[in-house]
């Protein structure tokens, strides 16, 4: 399982595996005799080789999603929105990339919706919404 779930990863996010190897390294600053390769990234997954356990957290952090789920005990079910508005990685909606700026104004309006609710009277009307997206994905 953990071989399908980093390629799954890598290549959702269109990232090759030489990317990823520098990405690491940079995140992580190894020495010279622990960074991360391109081979060796290929070679977890294909299957060749099981990654010790620094470099499945590594990946984990790198990716944002828990050691099970690369180890396939969990599913991904929860996303920190904060937490990806804020990091570096690439974010779209519709088709159009969130720049910088588009990001941090995003970030802003939300955390101020929830600050905001909790300060909000409850209404009388017990009524139950539902967000109608109106999508078509023909």
């Amino acid at each position: 399982m953990f071989p399908e779930r980093l390629r799954a990863l890598r290549r959702g996010q269109n990232i090759t595996l030489e990317q990823l190897a520098e990405d690491l390294n940079q995140l992580f600053k190894p020495d010279k005799e622990h960074e991360n390769t391109a081979s060796q990234i290929g070679n977890w997954e294909r299957g060749a080789r099981t990654p010790s356990f620094v470099e499945v957290r590594k990946l984990a952090e790198y990716f944002d999603v828990t050691m099970d789920y690369l180890a396939g005990k969990t599913e991904r079910d929860e996303y920190d929105l904060g937490r990806l508005f804020l990091s570096g990685k690439q974010l779209t909606f519709n088709d159009t990339t969130i720049g910088s700026q588009d990001r941090y104004e995003i970030y802003q309006l939300i955390n101020g919706y929830l600050h905001g609710k909790g300060q909000r009277k409850p209404t009388r009307k017990k009524q139950s919404e539902e967000l109608d997206l109106d999508l078509h994905l023909d």
